[in-house]
């Protein structure tokens, strides 16, 4: 009991290093370098997918968003693997539901902020929309698919990426609340959510303003051959 104590203490000194340098990976950059684009130095200057449609065309944005997605579920699923070997059977089984949520959650939040701050940027990086969506896939695959409906309709209703990103991350730990998840769930939901809404504040004063970019336009100009 009390080794298996110690090496939970490991996985968790471990996976916070580990997760937050997986989320730091710019993909972003990588996939634009190869186009001849600065990434940090065109559009909005963001690393993620939009800003890649937006400069660089729609093959890097699909793989920047792919990896950025990827790289998130990759961090819990390592977090799941170390887990899964430990026998917890002297534990309750809330104890151990609540300790699989606390160390996953803890995956959650490292990899997405390597994202916002990347150890290869100078801790900058982009706003762990697709991030945060990676890590839901695998924390709680329900309400990541729930949260994807609601993008896409605010998104087809509205036509602003930003905007529909900030209703549908709003909406998680709403979500969380009506299935009735553990309180330690909730709380790692609503760091990230708090953490991603901060990340889009000048995408909020550009929406106040009427001078955020919509999605139809930035897709209209890669179809033109604008922005190739």
């Amino acid at each position: 009991m009390i080794s298996e104590f110690f090496l939970l203490n490991a996985c968790m000194y471990f996976i916070l290093p580990a997760a937050f340098m997986l989320g730091s990976v710019p993909f972003g950059i990588l996939f634009t370098s190869k186009a001849g684009v600065d990434i940090t130095k065109s559009g909005s200057g963001n690393i993620g997918a939009t800003n890649v449609l937006r400069t660089a065309g729609k093959g890097p944005a699909v793989l920047t968003l792919l990896c950025d997605l990827l790289k998130g579920s990759l961090a819990v699923l390592l977090c799941r693997a170390m887990l899964n070997p430990m026998d917890l059977s002297v534990y309750s089984a809330e104890y151990i539901s609540d300790y699989t949520d606390l160390w996953l959650g803890i995956a959650c939040i490292s990899v997405v902020l390597g994202h916002m701050y990347s150890v290869f940027l100078s801790f900058k990086g982009g706003k762990g929309v697709a991030t945060a969506f990676g890590v839901m896939l695998v924390y709680s695959p329900v309400t990541a698919f729930i949260v994807l409906g609601i993008w896409l309709a605010t998104a087809m209703v509205f036509k602003y990426s930003s905007l529909a990103a900030i209703v549908a991350v709003c909406s998680m730990p709403i979500i969380l609340i009506l299935s009735g998840v553990s309180s330690i769930k909730l709380f790692i939901v609503l760091v990230l959510a708090i953490n991603i809404i901060a990340k889009h504040r000048s995408n909020i004063a550009a929406l106040i303003a009427g001078t955020e970019e919509p999605i139809g336009k930035k897709i209209a100009l890669q179809d033109e051959g604008i922005l190739q």
